[in-house]
């Protein structure tokens, strides 16, 4: 069944949760705002989705589906049964990393645009395996109860403040089937934090992430870098916790 949401809208280092958001946001509402102004300029695309790294997206979508595997499948691990992509875009991630492994998958985002040309255009016969599109701001979306084995968010953890993601994570464990992981890959910077005011995103340390996932009570799995990208660009890292 096809339902679509809309809505209006070891030694851990000690990391001042909050600290980012107080620092470098001014008005948690503008700062969502911009975000969402800057995405009605992006096209429904692969290139879109990549900005102006479209090069890089299959060496990505590669160290995707590698970590992925470390944690799906076999006794002890996160079972194949649904999975719900969370910043989805157009579904570029579903569509070359989720759907070969998971039975069915639920996709959320912001712009209605990107969902309505995923599932009639860019899924193609996948779309048939898509229970729900949640058009949802993040920080306003509280995924189904014990319906998850994998939540993955990619480049979207950068769009939320400090208290929403680690709000967000929380509602996300809730939402796991047993075995169930959340992987989060994402932006981050070399030290510190910094504001993107271009997509309004914004780019922490390694060890801030980690800060807020274990204020939200999660215990995390593994942490690796992705390989391959060019030296200009910034870090991307996968999270896995549960």
């Amino acid at each position: 069944m096809l339902l679509l949401y809309l809505s209006h809208c070891g030694k851990r280092q000690s990391v001042k949760l909050y600290a980012v958001t107080c620092e470098y946001i001014n008005g948690e509402k503008q700062f969502y705002a911009q975000a969402q102004d800057f995405y009605k300029t992006v096209p429904a695309s692969e290139e879109g989705m990549m900005g102006d790294f479209i090069e890089i997206s299959e060496i990505d979508l590669e160290g995707s589906r590698a970590f992925l595997k470390k944690f799906v499948g076999g006794p002890g691990k996160a079972g194949t049964k649904c999975a719900l992509d969370c910043g989805c875009g157009i579904g570029r991630v579903s569509k070359n990393v989720l759907f070969p492994v998971f039975e069915t998958l639920e996709m959320a985002d912001m712009m209605e645009d990107f969902l309505n040309h995923a599932h009639e255009c860019y899924l193609g016969d996948d779309a048939d395996r898509v229970e729900c599109y949640y058009c949802y701001n993040l920080q306003d979306f509280t995924p189904p109860l014990n319906k998850y084995d994998v939540i993955w968010m990619q480049w979207v953890a950068c769009h939320l403040t400090d208290k929403d993601l680690m709000e967000f994570l929380i509602r996300c464990k809730a939402s796991l089937r047993p075995n169930g992981i959340i992987v989060i890959k994402d932006n981050m910077a070399r030290q510190g934090c910094k504001l993107d005011p271009i997509d309004s995103s914004l780019i922490r340390h390694l060890d801030i992430v980690k800060n807020i996932i274990y204020k939200a009570g999660l215990e995390i799995l593994g942490v690796e870098r992705q390989q391959g990208f060019p030296e200009q660009i910034i870090p991307v890292w996968m999270i896995a916790m549960k």
